[in-house]
């Protein structure tokens, strides 16, 4: 099964899972690594791996922007989405853990607003 991929304007590569199991093989792959990752602070969105180990503000933000749109939260609330930020590194899973469920040490939050959400929509280089 292929990751869903997304090219910022920059042309840095995200890839992202499409389900739990593919959630859980893309954050092995990248975990313990320097790789930039980000996810809803609710459950139900792809990990999105931003494949270069020093990504630019605007591909950061581009990447929230698609990891929103991708979640449910976007998908039943219609409103502003909370992204977590964190790197590789700081990832962990516990035995017991859900497939697709991962612990974060650290990370930052970053408010994706609606309006963007919704203007990705024209964003079309994915």
């Amino acid at each position: 099964m292929k990751y869903r991929e997304f090219i910022t304007s920059s042309g840095k590569r995200i890839l992202a899972g499409k389900s739990a199991e593919q959630n859980e093989e893309l954050v092995e792959q990248f975990e313990g690594k320097g790789n930039v990752i980000l996810h809803t602070k609710k459950a139900g969105s792809p990990f999105c791996v931003i494949e270069n180990l020093k990504p630019n503000k605007k591909d950061i933000k581009e990447t929230a922007i698609f990891c929103a749109r991708k979640s449910h939260d976007w998908r039943d609330n219609k409103s502003d989405v909370t992204i977590h930020l964190f790197n590789g590194k700081d990832i962990y899973k516990r035995k017991g853990m859900k497939t697709g469920t991962f612990g974060v040490k650290k990370f930052k939050e970053i408010k994706v607003k609606k309006k963007k959400i919704e203007e990705f929509e024209e964003f079309k280089k994915w």
